[in-house]
């Protein structure tokens, strides 16, 4: 063997020390210095990569990509809705496909002439009534997938309601019309939270009358006390102010809305009133059954 081949052997050896690399790779025992210094270059670009990788994958998990939140889910989701009533002379359609959803804390009154179909659907937004076709959903869950007494709990957790006949029991007082959907379900302090409520909307002086003995307005005050004494995700109002003075009514209206605002209740209201519907942030037309499609 010459010199000059011992010499190459040897700086093969040499290199192959200082880099760490293993023997038995592949066509290094034959390779020039040349092939040597390619070879090194392209093992050093490898481990730079490498570094480079694990750098951006430890960077991904420190400093993770920030997603957009999912959508919430709508408090209120009308999904669809029919319904027809039918007896001796046919079949009349009341409501023909309604569908619109409304967010938490969202104000929506719900107008048109008389007959056209509000307060059904109102009713039905409330599980009172069924619809013939499509569903409701009330946070989520579909109210008419449920059996009625899981559907009348759900209610019971999540709903208000304010009817424009007030609806109270004559039998009890302003403080135990109000205390009623507190015992009901299962509140212990229900006296002192119904006390409080009806302090809220100007009754104190009142809790211990009779609704027969009350005005009208004071009446329906009792009832938006009893509505929101429970914190109700949704409060649902038919003709709040149908049985009122204007005057009388203005007070009402404005005590609804302030109620609505400090508790963060959605609020979906029926009226005949454009001057109240126009306070609401959504105002829904029903014509005919149908929900005019540019008020959506």
């Amino acid at each position: 063997m010459g010199k000059a081949s011992k010499t190459n052997k040897l700086g093969k050896s040499r290199v192959r020390r200082a880099h760490n690399i293993p023997h038995g790779c592949k066509g290094f025992a034959t390779a020039t210095v040349a092939e040597v210094s390619r070879l090194l270059k392209s093992l050093r670009a490898r481990r730079l990569l490498s570094v480079v990788f694990i750098e951006k994958a430890v960077m991904s998990e420190t400093n993770p990509v920030e997603r957009p939140e999912a959508a919430p889910v709508a408090i209120i989701a009308v999904e669809h809705v029919f319904k027809s009533v039918t007896d001796s002379t046919g079949t009349l359609t009341i409501l023909r496909d309604i569908d619109f959803s409304l967010a938490a804390k969202e104000t929506a009154a719900i107008v048109g002439a008389s007959g056209s179909g509000k307060s059904t659907l109102l009713s039905i937004i409330a599980g009172l009534d069924t619809p013939t076709q499509g569903t409701v959903r009330l946070a989520g869950q579909d109210i008419f997938a449920i059996s009625e007494d899981d559907r009348a709990a759900l209610r019971a957790q999540k709903v208000g309601f304010v009817f424009q006949s007030f609806q109270l029991m004559a039998n009890l007082t302003a403080l135990e019309n109000v205390m009623l959907p507190l015992e009901l379900s299962g509140t212990r302090n229900a006296r002192a939270l119904a006390t409080e409520m009806l302090g809220r909307v100007g009754l104190s002086q009142r809790l211990g009358h009779y609704p027969k003995v009350l005005s009208g307005g004071e009446q329906q005050r009792v009832a938006l006390a009893r509505a929101f004494v429970v914190q109700p995700a949704v409060l649902l109002a038919d003709e709040p102010t149908g049985s009122l003075d204007f005057a009388t009514g203005e007070t009402v209206m404005k005590l609804m809305f302030e109620l609505n605002q400090e508790l963060g209740t959605t609020l979906v209201l029926v009226t005949h009133d454009q001057s109240i519907a126009a306070q609401c942030q959504r105002k829904i037309t029903i014509e005919a059954g149908q929900v005019v499609p540019q008020n959506l």
